[in-house]
């Protein structure tokens, strides 16, 4: 595991550089759903220092499991309401926030413990109805209310491409989120700081650094495939 680790930091690093940009500003996510406590301390071991979870019973599981690890943990699945709070318990970033009702959620939760709760507006840039989001159009609405509130903070969206055999094909729309944060930063919104851009996967992360992503979410690459 050490090996591929190795392979992606290089070739993300390879992908900043060819655009000019400092490696060091891009996070590596290791997606760690389906995959047992051992092999996320194997992969802890080789490198990995942030993981993300896409379902809260697992995660929760998990996270308790291995609560001596020096990691961060991620949300990147989609939330429901009702499970808000153990979010707001567990993990350090909620990549998948889509609504203005889950974030008044959220920041219930958070605010019952004292937290402020950092996220992600999660765009749902592929228009496909299987995939969670907000609409592009409706994204500075959404991070204009999510500013309101005090113990959120938003740090910047989050957005998965269809799926493409050839990531170029997936650049198109990797371009469009970085459009829409661009669009966010101008309107110059209180209390929000689009810092971060989380998009490209195993597949396509290397276009997706291109584009402007600063934290990319790898699975397969880093776990081989779920049994």
């Amino acid at each position: 595991m050490r090996t591929r680790v190795t392979a992606i930091h290089r070739e993300m690093a390879e992908a900043a550089r060819s655009v000019g940009r400092n490696p060091n500003e891009i996070l590596l996510i290791g997606v760690s759903k389906r995959h047992s406590a051992e092999e996320v301390i194997k992969a802890v071991d080789a490198g990995v220092t942030i993981l993300g979870e896409n379902y809260i019973q697992e995660a929760v599981d998990k996270i308790k499991t291995l609560a001596d690890l020096e990691v961060s943990w991620h949300f990147i699945g989609h939330l429901q309401t009702n499970k808000a709070r153990f979010a707001v318990e567990y993990f350090d970033i909620i990549h998948t926030v889509d609504s203005v009702k889950l974030a008044r959620e959220i920041d219930k939760r958070a605010r019952k413990i004292n937290k402020i709760q950092k996220i992600l507006v999660q765009i749902n840039i592929s228009q496909e109805s299987s995939k969670s989001g907000t609409g592009a159009s409706d994204a500075l609405a959404l991070v204009r209310e999510a500013a309101l509130f005090k113990n959120i903070s938003v740090r910047g969206l989050m957005g998965m491409p269809p799926f493409f055999d050839d990531p170029e094909e997936a650049r198109p729309f990797f371009k469009e989120l970085a459009g829409i944060r661009s669009d966010i930063r101008a309107a110059e919104i209180p209390n929000i700081t689009m810092e971060h851009l989380s998009m490209g996967m195993s597949g396509d992360f290397k276009a997706a650094i291109e584009e402007g992503s600063t934290m990319v979410r790898i699975g397969t690459a880093i776990f081989g495939e779920r049994q």
